[in-house]
């Protein structure tokens, strides 16, 4: 049977594995903090026919082999960790990091998370916490008296209650990896720490490489539409491409069948 059936199916399966993650990228495209994804493909094993520099006479020595593929396997997907567009909201507690960093999230099971998702809230002991309601590592308790909130680029928190005295909280601190797009994602925005993404190092805001706070406002997506959709096109062109394929060879058999007739 010929190998272009099973060459063309593997080149089929990578195409909708592309598609499934296009649509998870465009599917979030207004998720606060998201990372788009990308696909890496690798080529299959060869069948050697015959080596490079094989002897095909006295003296002389081929300068090409012949080889012919196996089809096409997804190595990978990578997160594209580049900074999305900042958006204004005007609320205090929502902060977008600019540059390098996560925020730490500390779980009710006591493990440990990582966003990139700003929106912060008060719980109804003080705390600060995410959207969800998990608690920010270090910890951040807002007196109840509290009237105003400003949250500076390196992480200090301005508060000042209703006697008009004013004091510092926090820092907020960041949190950053060797390899980012070794995280493994959670959902809920959040990240989890593995043996790719390397150990975390926490530092301040705006030190050592580490991005700023921008208060009141929100990181958007990095989810480029036209660049998905155009990456859409090119995969669906492929699949379609790849079955064309085992339709060639289906006909190809079939011509070799009705030679007999």
């Amino acid at each position: 049977m010929l190998r272009a059936f099973s060459t063309a199916a593997t080149g089929m399966t990578g195409q909708q594995m592309m598609v499934d993650v296009i649509a998870n990228n465009l599917a979030n495209v207004n998720t606060t903090g998201y990372k788009r994804s990308q696909v890496n493909f690798q080529d299959l094993l060869y069948v050697t026919e015959r080596d490079p520099g094989t002897e095909v006479s006295a003296g002389v020595k081929s300068p090409n082999g012949v080889e012919i593929g196996s089809g096409v396997r997804v190595a990978s997907t990578t997160k594209v960790f580049t900074t999305g567009e900042l958006q204004n909201t005007g609320r205090s507690l929502d902060i977008a990091i600019s540059g390098d960093g996560f925020l730490q999230i500390t779980m009710p099971s006591g493990e440990t998370r990582y966003t990139r998702d700003g929106s912060l809230q008060v719980n109804a002991n003080g705390q600060l916490v995410t959207s969800n309601g998990y608690t920010i590592e270090p910890a951040v308790s807002i007196p109840t008296d509290v009237v105003s909130i400003t949250i500076e680029k390196d992480g200090g928190i301005n508060v000042t209650d209703s006697s008009g005295t004013q004091s510092v909280l926090g820092p907020i601190q960041l949190v950053r990896f060797p390899n980012p797009s070794g995280l493994s994602s959670e959902g809920d925005n959040l990240l989890s720490e593995t043996e790719a993404s390397g150990t975390p190092t926490t530092g301040t805001p705006g030190e050592n490489g580490f991005g700023t706070i921008q208060s009141g406002f929100l990181e958007k997506s990095n989810v480029q539409m036209v660049t998905e959709l155009v990456n859409l096109i090119t995969a669906q062109r492929a699949y379609e491409i790849n079955s064309r394929a085992i339709r060639a060879g289906d006909d190809m058999l079939q011509t070799a069948n009705n030679v007999v007739r």
